[in-house]
């Protein structure tokens, strides 16, 4: 009986590392979806008809707000499960790059535009001249997956990475990727809403195409509402990630390279995330690396790292970098990232100054960033010029820029 109690609180072990591993507002969603889907299992409601996104119930009588509850109900069990699965790789990556609180923002954002989309093109197909589809006008739509598919849009083109691996099968263009999903769905699960997912990537597209800057608030204004009394208790939660880039707990992902091929989050990252739960009857002296996030910081609930050092050397070269009365800086100074162990296994980013001398030429030449990687970052509401010295600082990488970036905020 010895060993299934040790295998037994391996298990448990597990999941309740994975579980902390998981930042805040990806894991407040998570339980109030699963509490939602246990509390209408148990009370036997299914009249889920007044609770989705209905276009002819929001035309007809206004019915604004199942825009909002048709995202945190869902009809099944693996419905609930696979978007909650799904969401934890997704969720916790964008939340570590933006903080919790504009994460928040940008789902009830997402939440919005699709369903204006949803509704737009509901309308158009059902009173369409030349041959008039009344159906998607009487479509019931539940669950996050569009919210998701929005996210898998944005999170691909931070990524940088020019292919995906769909289902460990065969790889697809990464500006692809989200549109192959959309449709292998479709073929294998004929009841879920094509048009909900189609709007969630024009969503996600028209985020990262900057549609929506002039709808995303500043960080002035989420630094105040982290700041206001009524959300101390949550900001004061190790899980929590300020969007300032304050939080010593957060830690941006990094990729090593942006031509290497990158498994579906919707796919592998699940699969990952239900191994990882499994016991293992031997351990090493080291904790294993995760490479998801190879990125710098402690994490999430560890104590001091030994490399608060390095983290605040970068941090000054990274304030003298972005410092906008010394403009001409960034070309005396190369950056190079050197990996350091951390106490729970993940590596650390840190710059390295090569040539840093005031006055030396720099040993490395930094490409001119690119229209399309300084388009990225400025529709995150950075600014233009920040942007270029950031991505020249991180040699083209979009992730390290930012870090940068968000740590100069801070």
């Amino acid at each position: 009986m010895r060993p299934n109690i040790v295998t037994e609180a391996g298990l448990q072990t597990r999941v309740g590392q994975w579980w902390e591993s998981i930042p805040f507002l990806t894991s407040v969603v998570v339980v109030v979806c699963g509490v939602i889907y246990l509390v209408c299992l148990l009370s036997g409601y299914d009249s889920f008809y007044e609770i989705c996104f209905l276009p002819t119930a929001v035309v007809s009588h206004f019915q604004v707000y199942r825009i909002y509850t048709s995202i945190l109900f869902h009809g099944s069990l693996l419905h609930v499960l696979f978007n909650m699965l799904a969401l934890v790789p997704l969720g916790s990556e964008l939340e570590r790059i933006m903080g919790s609180i504009r994460l928040a923002y940008l789902i009830i954002l997402l939440a919005t535009t699709n369903a204006i989309f949803h509704l737009f093109i509901a309308l158009l197909v059902a009173h369409n001249p030349f041959h008039p589809y009344p159906y998607l006008m009487n479509e019931c739509a539940i669950g996050f997956s569009g919210i998701l598919f929005s996210m898998i849009v944005i999170e691909t083109s931070l990524s940088g990475v020019q292919s995906r691996s769909v289902f460990g099968l065969f790889n697809v263009p990464a500006k692809w990727y989200a549109f192959i999903l959309l449709v292998v769905f479709q073929l294998l699960m004929t009841n879920v809403s094509l048009l909900g997912h189609l709007c969630g990537i024009l969503s996600g597209f028209a985020y990262i195409y900057g549609l929506f800057n002039f709808l995303m608030p500043g960080a002035s204004s989420f630094s105040a509402i982290e700041a206001s009394s009524w959300l101390s208790s949550c900001v004061r939660r190790p899980k929590f990630i300020l969007c300032t880039g304050g939080n010593p707990s957060s830690y941006i992902p990094t990729y090593s390279g942006q031509n290497t091929t990158s498994s579906g989050l919707l796919t592998g990252n699940i699969w990952r995330n239900l191994s990882s739960w499994m016991p293992q009857r031997e351990t090493s002296a080291q904790a294993e690396q995760d490479y998801r996030f190879p990125g710098r910081g402690r994490s999430l609930g560890s104590g001091q790292s030994e490399t608060v050092p390095a983290v605040n050397s970068d941090s000054n070269l990274q304030a003298r970098l972005l410092d906008n009365s010394n403009p001409d800086l960034s070309s005396h100074l190369g950056v190079t990232a050197t990996r350091e162990p951390l106490l729970d296994g993940r590596s650390s980013v840190a710059g390295n100054a090569v040539g840093a001398t005031l006055g030396r030429p720099a040993l490395l030449q930094h490409p001119a960033p690119s229209e399309e990687q300084i388009q990225k970052l400025v529709s995150m509401g950075f600014d233009k010029t920040q942007v270029e010295v950031a991505i020249s600082a991180a040699d083209g990488d979009l992730n390290v820029a930012v870090e940068i970036l968000m740590s100069q905020q801070g």
